[in-house]
């Protein structure tokens, strides 16, 4: 029986795909119990990779400032953005919620430029895709059950934390596991709506959170910001409600504001597109062009937006000069476990992949442990 809080076109606990490793589920019907969903939503949070993203970066690195966002705070933004989209859309709250949390579980220390550095010592070996490390995380790196390695997660939330996935890999995930969650990079299909959600709440987070952080650190001004028109329309916005504000409650109104049109514009948008295609199930919505989408015109805001965040802040020279040194340590750290394995825990050094080894102790790592393993190999 379909869940009648859900659309026909969500992905019901009910008719999962299931688990890699077989488990009984808890009954679906009876009271106060968890769908598989929620389950994995519950693994997910109780992991070792969730408690690690707590000093895990963003843009500025852990150590300089407190009030910066981490990649657990950023999960739980995406995670509450997805949840209130889902809401209104009635696709499974639980499974975004899951996804949104999972999403990050593979970055390495350092944020994209420590990201950068290890595909760049990975090619030699196959390379390195944060999406695919998260993936790697929930199936293979977490020990917490004694029958199976991972988290042995459902199809759903698995596929919707492969968010991308370069051909030469999916083919290889494909060979170990026919039509599963990377078999959409090899035909051509999307992933589920709820994991489409997950992505665009993603990039809202993302944005509103940066120019926060931006400003917060002084590499961004609120009269920089008023070349961006979306920020600039919300700004003028408060501003005209409230002519007395100033300060942080003038930022944290306009990106409230922002927040909230980007959030309904998405739920408008998605809901014509789902009239014009109307998928009868989570299959055929999978078969569909991309659902889950901003309108045009907020698209375009959004890119311009994305476009002044990448001048301004992400390549500012402050920033580039620490993304910089970021680089060198896991440069560093990669050669220096390269060369002896030994320095690793037994459980890494003694894997005969010792390249494939070094990247997961490595990007498993916050930022603050590999500053002193750094410190500690180069010293």
């Amino acid at each position: 029986m379909n869940n009648p809080a859900l659309a026909v076109f969500a992905c019901d606990a009910e008719h999962s795909r299931g688990r890699r490793h077989r488990e009984v589920e808890a009954p679906l019907m009876a009271p106060n119990v968890r769908n598989p969903h929620q389950r994995d939503r519950d693994r997910i949070v109780h992991s070792t990779a969730f408690r690690r993203l707590v000093y895990k970066t963003q843009v500025f690195l852990n150590h300089e400032g407190d009030l910066f966002r981490t990649r657990m705070t950023h999960s739980l933004e995406v995670a509450q953005l997805g949840r209130s989209i889902a809401r209104a859309l009635r696709l499974n709250e639980d499974l975004v919620e899951a996804v949104a949390l999972a999403h990050d579980l593979g970055h390495t220390p350092f944020g994209h430029a420590g990201q950068d550095a290890l595909n760049a010592c990975m090619a030699p070996f196959g390379g390195f895709e944060h999406n695919l490390q998260s993936l790697r995380v929930v199936d293979e790196l977490e020990e917490r059950y004694p029958a199976f390695n991972g988290l042995n997660l459902s199809f759903e939330t698995r596929e919707g934390i492969l968010k991308h996935c370069a051909r030469r890999n999916a083919e290889l995930i494909e060979a170990q596991e026919p039509a599963g969650v990377a078999a959409r990079f090899l035909n051509g299909t999307q992933p589920s709506l709820e994991a489409q959600l997950c992505n665009l709440a993603d990039e809202i987070a993302y944005n509103a959170h940066d120019i926060d952080d931006g400003v917060r650190s002084g590499l961004l001004s609120m009269a920089q910001l008023q070349e961006v028109p979306l920020f600039a329309r919300y700004c003028e916005q408060t501003l005209a409600e409230y002519p007395q504000l100033q300060g942080r409650r003038v930022l944290y109104e306009t990106i409230r504001r922002m927040l909230s049109d980007q959030v309904y514009d998405v739920v408008a948008a998605t809901q014509a597109a789902l009239v014009q295609h109307a998928p009868d199930s989570a299959d055929a919505a999978r078969a569909c062009p991309p659902l889950v989408q901003f309108s045009q015109e907020m698209r375009a805001q959004s890119k311009e937006l994305k476009a002044f965040l990448f001048r301004n802040l992400y390549r500012h020279p402050q920033v580039m000069q620490t993304t910089d040194w970021a680089r060198d340590v896991v440069r560093e750290l990669f050669d220096a476990y390269l060369a002896k394995p030994h320095e690793m825990p037994a459980a890494y050094a003694q894997r005969p992949d010792v390249a494939r080894a070094v990247a997961d102790y490595l990007s498993g790592m916050t930022d603050r442990f590999a500053t002193r393993e750094h410190a500690r190999l180069t010293a």
